[in-house]
C-alpha cells in the first residue's frame, strides 16, 4: 500500500495507469489477481486518507488529488525553484535560506517503504535533485563568506560522494579561503586519481578551473581573510541555451503567446502537465512561436533552454539516438565516439538508446530546464526523448496532434487574419511601401492566404527588389499555376514545406488529396467528397480525417446535424494540383515502413 500511495503522489495529479502500478508493485510478473489487489489497496487508502483526499478511477488508471494537503516533494521542488532563481540573481542570503528550507523536507531516505521496482525507477532522480539543491545551497553559503563553517560538512560530503566534481571544487574553495592551500590541492589530486582509476576520465572544466585558480591564488579571500583581486570561477556549468535567434514580435500571435506563457508558468509551478504541443499546417509559424515563447520564459528556467530538431531538412524524422546525443552534448556531457555510434542490429541500437535515456535523465534531474523539440512527425519516436526528459518542461512542435504525448496541452495555430497578415508583411517590407499601393497589397495578401511562410517569402522578394512596385509581384502571383513558383525565395519554399506532410500520408490518402483538389477552397461536407471519390460517406470521412491529421485539411465547423465541414487552404490545393506523378506516390510514410 505504501508503494501505491507513493506512485500516486509522485504522479503529481496525473493518472497512473494500471500497467505501471502492476510493474511498480510486482515487476514484470504480476499475479493473476493484480487488478483485484490494486482495487483493494485503493479502497483502503480512501478510508485511511479521509474525504479531503480524492482517489479517482480515471481509465486507464487512478489519480490522486489532495488540493489542501502538503506533500514534502512538492514543497521541496517549490522552494528549490525559488532558491535557484534567487541564486541566479545573486541574492545569496535569500537563496541559502530557501534552499536550506527545501532540504529540510528530506527526513531520512526517500521511498524507504516501497518496493524495489518503484525505488529503482524513481529514487535515483530524487537523490540527484536533492544533491543538486545541496550543492546550490553550499554555493550560496560560500558567496556569503561561510567557508570555515562549510569545511567540515564538505569534507564529509566528498568522502561519501568522491566522484561529484562540484562538491570537490567547493571543498577546495572552502579550504583555500580558510588558509589551507595545500589541503585544497591535495583534495584535487585525490579527485583526479579517483576519476582516472574508476571512470578513466580527466577532471572536468569546473574542477580544473578551480585547481588553476587555487594555484594562482585567485580563488576569493585568501589566508588571513585578505581579499585578492579575483575573477570567480563558478563551481558548476553555465546554464546552456541553444535556442535559435528570437523574432522580436510575432504578428497576430499575442493570444497564443499569452496562452503558452501561462502554460509554461503552470508547468514550472506543478499546476499543469510538463509537455506542451504546438500544431498546425506547414509554414504556419510553429517554430517561430515556440522559440519566441522559450526566449520570453528565460527567467522561469535558470538551468537552461535547449532546442533540438526532430526532422532533417527534407522533413524526414531523425533517429531518437541522434537527438539524445545532441541534447547530452548541449548539456556538457563529454561523449566519446563509441558512445555515439550505434552498435548495430536492432537489439544493440535499442540497448544503446536506453543507456542514453538513462544518462539524459540523470543529467536533467532536479534542474529547471526547458527543451524545445521541433518538427515532431511521429509520436512513437518521441517516447525515448520524453523518457529521458522526465524532469524537464518540453515544448513540442508538429503538424499533427500526436495523441501519443499523453496529457499534453495543445495550441493549434491557424493562418493569420487579414490585419495580422498585413502587419507581418509590413514588418518585412516597410509599412510606407504597402500604404502607397493599398489595392495591390490586398491582392498580394490574398494570394498568400494568411500563411506566415508565404508572407515572409513575398516580403523578402519585395525587400530584395526595392524598385519593384507591389503590383508587379501581385500580378506575377495572380495566375494559380505560377503562385507556388513565386513563393520560393532565399531558401524558403512553400511547396517544399508541404512535401513532408504529403509523404507522411499513406499512398491512397495522397491520391484522395489530388482527386479532391478540384473542389476549391469553399467548405464542404463528407457526402460531397464521397460523390467526387465514388465511395460511401463513411469511407470518405475516414479519408478526410487522415488529411486533417496530416495538416493538409482543416475542420471548419459543423452543420445542424453535427456533421463536420472541411476546407482546404488555397495553397494546399495549388500544391496538390501541381504534383507530378512521381511526387504523388513519393517515399513510403515512416508509419508504413
Amino acid at each position: 500500500m505504501h508503494t501505491v500511495l507513493a506512485a500516486l503522489l509522485l504522479a503529481k495529479g496525473r493518472v497512473v495507469s494500471d500497467s505501471r502500478l502492476n510493474f511498480l508493485l510486482w515487476g514484470w510478473e504480476p499475479p493473476a489477481t493484480s487488478g483485484a489487489q490494486i482495487y483493494t489497496y485503493m479502497s483502503r487508502l480512501r478510508k485511511l486518507l479521509g474525504d479531503e483526499v480524492r482517489i479517482e478511477r480515471r481509465p486507464p488508471g487512478y489519480r490522486l488529488q489532495a488540493p489542501n494537503s502538503a506533500v514534502d516533494l512538492l514543497e521541496f521542488e517549490r522552494l528549490d525553484r525559488l532558491g535557484r532563481a534567487a541564486l541566479a540573481q545573486r541574492r545569496h542570503r535569500e537563496a541559502g535560506a530557501l534552499l536550506a528550507e527545501a532540504l529540510g523536507h528530506w527526513r531520512g531516505t526517500a521511498l524507504a517503504n516501497v518496493t524495489e521496482h518503484l525505488a529503482d525507477a524513481e529514487l535515483p532522480q530524487l537523490e540527484e535533485a536533492r544533491m543538486h539543491t545541496l550543492e546550490n545551497r553550499i554555493e550560496a553559503d560560500l558567496a556569503l563568506g561561510r567557508h570555515e563553517e562549510l569545511t567540515a560538512e564538505l569534507t564529509g560530503l566528498v568522502a561519501r560522494h568522491p566522484l561529484r566534481e562540484k562538491l570537490r571544487a567547493q571543498l577546495m574553495t572552502a579550504l583555500y579561503r580558510s588558509g589551507r592551500q595545500s589541503d585544497a590541492l591535495q583534495s584535487y589530486y585525490e579527485g583526479r586519481s579517483l576519476l582516472a582509476d574508476q571512470l578513466g576520465i580527466d577532471p572536468g572544466e569546473a574542477l580544473g578551473a578551480t585547481y588553476a585558480a587555487v594555484l594562482k591564488g585567485t580563488r576569493g579571500p585568501g589566508p588571513g581573510g585578505a581579499t585578492r583581486p579575483t575573477r570567480e570561477v563558478p563551481a558548476g556549468p553555465v546554464a546552456p541555451s541553444t535556442l535559435p535567434p528570437c523574432v522580436e514580435r510575432l504578428a497576430g500571435r499575442d493570444a497564443e503567446i499569452r496562452t503558452l506563457r501561462t502554460q509554461l508558468a503552470d508547468s514550472v509551478a506543478g499546476r499543469g502537465p510538463r509537455h506542451l504541443l504546438v500544431t498546425g499546417m506547414a509554414g504556419v509559424g510553429k517554430t517561430a512561436l515556440a522559440v519566441h515563447v522559450a526566449h520570453a520564459a528565460a527567467g522561469d528556467f535558470p538551468d537552461g533552454r535547449l532546442f533540438a530538431e526532430l526532422s532533417d531538412a527534407h522533413g524526414r524524422p531523425r533517429r531518437p539516438h541522434d537527438v539524445l546525443v545532441a541534447l547530452l552534448r548541449d548539456l556538457g556531457e563529454p561523449l566519446e565516439d563509441g558512445d555515439t555510434t550505434p552498435e548495430g542490429g536492432e537489439r544493440g541500437d535499442r540497448r544503446q538508446c536506453e543507456d542514453l535515456v538513462r544518462l539524459l535523465r540523470a543529467r536533467t534531474a532536479g534542474r529547471q530546464l526547458l527543451v524545445v523539440l521541433d518538427g515532431a512527425a511521429e509520436g512513437r519516436l518521441l517516447d525515448p526523448l520524453l523518457a529521458g526528459l522526465q524532469g524537464a518542461v518540453v515544448l513540442i512542435t508538429g503538424r499533427t496532434r500526436l495523441t501519443q504525448v499523453i496529457g499534453a496541452r495543445t495550441t493549434a495555430l491557424a493562418p493569420l487574419g487579414s490585419s495580422a497578415a498585413h502587419d507581418l508583411l509590413a514588418a518585412v517590407t516597410g509599412r510606407a511601401r504597402l500604404a502607397a499601393e493599398p489595392d495591390a497589397t490586398r491582392e498580394l495578401l490574398g494570394h498568400c492566404g494568411g500563411l506566415p511562410l508565404a508572407l515572409r517569402i513575398a516580403g523578402s522578394r519585395l525587400l530584395a527588389r526595392p524598385f519593384w512596385p507591389v503590383a508587379r509581384l501581385a500580378q506575377r502571383m495572380a495566375a494559380p499555376e505560377n503562385r507556388l513558383r513565386e513563393l520560393s525565395y532565399g531558401g524558403m519554399d512553400v511547396g517544399a514545406a508541404l512535401l513532408p506532410s504529403l509523404y507522411a500520408l499513406p499512398s491512397p490518402a495522397r491520391s484522395v488529396l489530388v482527386r479532391l483538389a478540384g473542389m476549391g477552397a469553399e467548405p464542404f461536407p463528407a457526402h460531397r467528397a464521397a460523390g467526387v471519390l465514388g465511395t460511401t460517406e463513411a469511407t470518405a470521412e475516414q479519408w478526410l480525417e487522415q488529411l486533417v491529421d496530416g495538416a493538409l485539411l482543416d475542420l471548419c465547423g459543423v452543420d445542424l446535424m453535427g456533421r463536420p465541414f472541411y476546407r482546404f487552404h488555397e495553397l494546399v490545393l495549388l500544391f496538390a494540383a501541381g504534383l507530378p506523378a512521381a511526387a504523388r506516390t513519393g517515399p513510403r510514410s515512416p508509419a508504413t515502413r
